[in-house]
């Protein structure tokens, strides 16, 4: 059987092999350099791929010794790997308005869990933009943004509940159980089925419940019975800043009421409830990664593998017991750091292997797909290409910090923005009178446990930093 590119990744989990790029250079080009000229023009097929909740440090590839994502970890030491990915907001409704718009929330407004995108914008988002250029186009899974008008005529293939938040545990039309996993695999394989190989290029996007919590059911993280073995003889670590005294920093106003400590209890309070609930958020993510695998494989069968390029991100990350919290909304960096990779098949091996440290965000997906389709990008996008980060200039001139916004309207989590750069985090709770600052200096401070805007040696920083929020906050209207 041939070995093509998918097939190479895949078996292929060594990282002996990875190159950086200040031991490979600069990267040219997004697409390889080829003689024949009808291969030149011949548009990729693209599949983006969104987990929910999934934080930074979720992957094997991001350092992580215990979780199995074997398929995962391969795709991204054959692409590009994103090491310092971040969300603009960490929450999934705002997160996914981000991703489809390549907007911040200060622009495309959806702040909680019934707002529509506007259809002005969504006309301007990367799935509607690739079908008026001739893509076919797919969404399945879990769409998370509004409820009154899902855009289904939007799609050549829609396969969404119209519901904000799936069941992990469904029936099929036979009364036959099946998870929610298992039924994005099916429709990942009927979307397949129907446009892959044809003489349009196709854009699936493909967005997991997992590992998502199930709100509202005591057990939590609800896995396929299939997966009980796995972690089942791993002791897990406990956060390093997980105890009550990190819990104890926070102000008054931050602690009592909070929605973020409540979901601590039920799920990180005791070592049982740990050890139970991150096993089963870690069964979550193997169980998708076996998707991903099934979907690979199919690639190659169908004969479409050497012509299709995998995005994957997470679309928020997830605290799992640090600061004694669990949830997201907050700039704690488990909160707004996900795993992030682009594989391209096409690319040649100089532009594979890569390790990207700039920084790469939510809204930069958007232009980065139409890029990839060469599609131009509508003005109304505030995010960039990454793919522009292989030229030398372009690097020269990225992104060093940028602005963070929560606005979900919401008694137990309080509002927030903030700048985050490698070197400080400045956050300010603005709903609160006085309002309230951390700024935390991530260079010594790792862990964000030192509080130091009330520090007079760091009052020119704080200054500058409040500057910068400001700043970042007018652009990003």
């Amino acid at each position: 059987m041939r070995k093509t590119g998918y097939g190479r990744a895949l078996s292929s989990f060594s990282s002996a092999g990875l190159l950086t790029l200040s031991a490979a250079g600069p990267l040219q080009a997004a697409t390889p350099h080829r003689s024949d000229t009808q291969d030149q023009e011949k548009r990729p097929n693209i599949i983006f791929i969104l987990t929910d909740d999934h934080r930074y440090d979720a992957l094997g590839v991001m350092g992580n010794p215990i979780i199995r994502t074997p398929n995962l970890d391969a795709l991204a030491r054959d692409g590009i790997l994103y090491t310092n990915a971040y969300v603009t907001t960490s929450i999934s409704c705002s997160s996914r308005a981000s991703i489809l718009t390549g907007q911040y929330v200060s622009r495309h407004g959806v702040c909680d869990f019934v707002t529509d995108i506007a259809p002005d914008r969504f006309a301007e988002t990367y799935p509607v933009l690739l079908r008026e250029a001739g893509y076919k186009t797919g969404f399945v899974g879990k769409f998370g943004i509004g409820l009154p008008n899902q855009p289904k005529d939007q799609f050549d293939y829609w396969a969404c509940e119209p519901k904000h938040q799936p069941d992990y545990e469904n029936k099929d039309r036979y009364g036959n159980y099946y998870h929610h996993t298992d039924g994005v695999s099916r429709e990942i394989a009927g979307f397949l089925d129907n446009f892959a190989g044809k003489e349009e290029p196709f854009c699936l996007s493909v967005s997991f419940k997992a590992p998502h919590t199930q709100d509202g059911d005591p057990r939590e993280f609800i896995t396929h019975p299939r997966y009980d073995a796995y972690y089942a003889d791993v002791e897990i670590p406990e956060p390093a800043v997980g105890s009550d005294e990190y819990w104890n920093l926070f102000p008054e106003f931050f602690r009592e009421p909070s929605e973020a400590r409540n979901r601590w209890r039920s799920r990180f309070e005791t070592p049982e409830k740990y050890q139970h609930n991150v096993k089963n958020y870690y069964r979550l993510i193997t169980q998708v990664d076996d998707v991903i695998g099934d979907m690979v494989h199919q690639l190659e069968r169908l004969g479409v593998d050497d012509n299709t390029v995998i995005i994957f991100m997470g679309d928020n990350g997830m605290l799992l017991g640090e600061h004694g919290l669990a949830g997201k909304w907050f700039i704690y960096e488990e909160s707004v750091r996900v795993p992030m990779f682009i594989y391209d098949p096409r690319a040649p091996r100089s532009q594979r292997g890569v390790r990207e440290s700039h920084m790469a965000l939510n809204i930069d997906i958007a232009p980065t797909i139409l890029a990839l389709a060469g599609v131009s990008a509508p003005e109304g996008m505030q995010g960039r290409n990454l793919l522009a980060l292989q030229d030398k200039e372009a690097r020269q001139s990225w992104r060093h910090d940028f602005y963070y916004e929560h606005r979900l309207p919401h008694p137990a989590i309080p509002q927030s923005e903030g700048v985050v750069s490698p070197d400080y985090k400045y956050v300010v709770y603005f709903t609160q009178q006085p309002a309230y600052e951390e700024l935390y200096d991530m260079r010594k401070d790792p862990h964000e446990i030192h509080n130091l805007a009330s520090d007079p040696a760091y009052a020119d920083v704080l200054a500058a930093y409040r500057a910068r929020c400001e700043e970042l906050k007018r652009e990003a209207r």
